[in-house]
């Protein structure tokens, strides 16, 4: 007979049982679901103040010049514009993730509300992000740029001028020549009799310097200036367009330029030019000369001695804790430019100093203790204003000075505004325009009385030609000389077809980059692809006389095709270094064990860094620590 200890489970017990799991389950889920929910709405709501900061801060913002910040490193990046958008963008990102909690939180006890406030948030989500998303698409027309990613121009390539190939004649006595660049000098900003787009003219001066000297407007009393052509719309690119007359336009995007270790090096450019005639060149800007690759690119074409924020702090003109607006203010700036005119004046040799300002930086510009309130709550006017005055009287000092006879002054802004709100009533149809000038020129225009169309591409050759050098066929780069007769680009296609062609890819192009590592190890640790790892020192183990050192977290390397070397030294100038391989284990972390003995079992402290060498052989600092040896 069959003795079961166990009663039989009745349909009751399986059914509790059933709904035990199912219930756990669907509590589990809910759990899943809700902090997905949060997590979603926390990051819409990131997403859209970060589009909103973004187009409110780039109100006329264009998806090179996107792909161009994005790359940028955050070295030397102005604090109040980090600051801006911490104050933009976090609080409401962190009010919304507190209310969501609340919110469940409140509801948890009450199933049908709580899946009904699942269900709006996760809707509100999608749909906040998809609006987002299209606008975006829309605004920085990202399908037209993928597509001219994708198509090629030959525009660049049959009008590209090679300064090493043409003649260019100096005369017996060179011209110095003093390049001010102008943070987003716009002709804009005059009035609208002066061929500005406002009222009233926030650049009287530099009005005055334009219609008095050559900007060449011809007959026409209006400010005539350089058009900004794609790839030359914030400072770097301008600088670089202006100076070789090609776009900046480069497969690593921008500011990333200073993870080379050249700059164009197979280009002539200004600089170049200059310095093989026996210029003494310099750069001197208020902010820090590496970002945007401005300090490699000066150095390489030109050698300039580059005299930036770090340089005058090192040298005790400005205090090193000392920092405001990008680094100093012009007023600074203008002060430092005189001494240091006056010192190259003594010198036997020409010279070229070329000036960066930024007081008119947007968000609004900086009010330093030079400037007024002329224009009120208007603050990025009365800035504008205040640079305005400074420009002019630094202008009419070098006009008072003894080489200012044999000197050419170059005026020109970088590139138009990109301040949110100050130029949001101008006209659509009104064609901004780069503020420009030529002062003291060596030659005068061959048809005074012509106004000309042109780009800032136009400026390489024409600052050339106002130093009084003979160009053979007035063109270089992509520009032309404005004193001669000949036709530029602009004036031949069009603003249009000449910003759309530019926007295309270029043979000419990838051959002038094809130097260019996207792969170079500050890139990749820039853009987070280089390999990561965490780097310990376990403590001294007394009986088997090593000092472990662990490698874990490892990232973007897999374990099995790589090695790791550990580097240890006790001595400051390295001179006991020695290298270990560390070795891999089970569970994918590396171990290494130094052997102390080898150091003369010396005390104190042993300095470690650990270095990964890929498939490639191409080695990687993944981190350092410190182990110590006690008594």
């Amino acid at each position: 007979m069959k003795n079961d200890c166990n009663p039989p489970e009745n349909d009751e017990g399986q059914g509790n049982r059933k709904k035990g799991f199912w219930g756990k389950t669907r509590r589990g889920l809910t759990a899943v679901g809700t902090i997905f929910v949060v997590l979603l709405i926390t990051v819409t709501t990131l997403l859209a103040t970060s589009i909103t900061w973004m187009f409110h801060t780039w109100n006329h913002l264009t998806m090179n010049e996107l792909m161009y910040q994005l790359n940028a490193p955050m070295d030397g990046t102005n604090r109040n514009m980090i600051m801006d958008y911490i104050k933009s963008c976090i609080p409401l990102t962190v009010f919304v993730l507190a209310a969501a909690v609340l919110v469940f939180i409140l509801l948890r006890k009450k199933k049908i509300l709580y899946r009904t406030a699942m269900g709006i948030m996760l809707a509100a989500a999608v749909g906040i992000t998809a609006y987002y998303l299209v606008m975006t698409w829309n605004r920085l027309d990202i399908g037209n740029y993928a597509e001219n990613k994708s198509t090629y121009s030959d525009f660049i390539d049959v009008n590209y001028v090679d300064p090493a190939e043409t003649e260019l004649t100096f005369p017996e006595t060179k011209r110095n020549l003093i390049y001010i660049f102008l943070e987003s000098m716009e002709t804009t900003y005059a009035d609208t009799e002066d061929g500005g787009a406002f009222e009233d003219n926030y650049i009287p001066h530099l009005t005055e310097l334009a219609q008095d000297n050559e900007d060449f407007s011809g007959s026409d009393t209006d400010l005539n200036g350089g058009y900004a052509m794609p790839y030359t719309t914030w400072t770097a690119g301008a600088l670089f367009g202006q100076t070789s007359g090609l776009p900046l336009s480069i497969p690593i995007d921008g500011n990333s330029m200073d993870t080379q270790d050249s700059f164009f090096p197979g280009i002539v450019t200004l600089g170049d030019i200059l310095e093989q005639q026996g210029y003494e060149q310099v750069f001197m800007i208020g902010s820090d000369a590496n970002f945007g690759g401005r300090k490699l690119y000066f150095t390489e074409h030109g050698n300039y001695d580059i005299e930036d924020y770090y340089y005058f702090t090192d040298i005790g003109k400005i205090p090193k804790d000392r920092w405001v607006w990008w680094g100093f203010e012009d007023l600074y700036l203008f002060e430092f430019a005189k001494e240091k005119l006056t010192e190259l004046s003594q010198n036997d040799e020409p010279f070229n100093l070329t000036l960066l300002t930024v007081d008119t930086h947007f968000e609004d510009g900086y009010v330093c203790e030079e400037c007024g309130d002329e224009y009120g709550d208007n603050q990025y006017a009365n800035v504008i204003t205040c640079s305005d005055r400074q420009i002019y009287e630094f202008v009419r000092w070098v006009q008072r000075q003894d080489f200012y006879d044999n000197t050419t002054i170059v005026i020109s802004g970088d590139h138009p505004t990109m301040d949110s709100d100050f130029c949001e009533d101008v006209d659509s149809d009104y064609t901004r325009r780069v503020y420009t000038t030529y002062i003291n020129s060596a030659v005068q225009a061959d048809d005074p009385t012509l106004t000309r169309s042109y780009s800032t591409f136009d400026n390489f050759p024409t600052t050339l030609a106002s130093l009084g050098v003979e160009i053979a066929g007035d063109r270089l780069g992509l520009g032309t000389n404005l004193f001669s007769d000949t036709l530029t680009l602009e004036e031949t296609y069009g603003i249009q077809r000449m910003s759309e062609e530019l926007q295309k890819e270029s043979k000419l192009m990838q051959e002038l980059t094809s130097t260019i590592n996207e792969d170079s190890t500050e890139l990749m640790i820039r853009e987070g692809r280089a390999p990561t790892a965490t780097v310990t020192v376990q403590p001294y183990s007394y009986l088997d006389g090593w000092l472990p050192v662990q490698v874990t977290d490892l990232a973007n390397a897999e374990p099995d095709t790589s090695t790791i070397n550990i580097a240890v030294w006790t001595e400051e100038d390295k001179s006991d270094q020695q290298w270990i391989q560390a070795v891999l284990q089970a569970d994918g972390t590396f171990l290494c064990n130094i052997n102390v003995a080898n150091f003369g079992f010396k005390t104190g402290q042993y300095n470690i860094e650990a270095y990964l060498i890929d498939n490639t052989g191409t080695q990687y600092l993944l981190g350092s620590a410190v182990g110590y040896v006690e008594d």
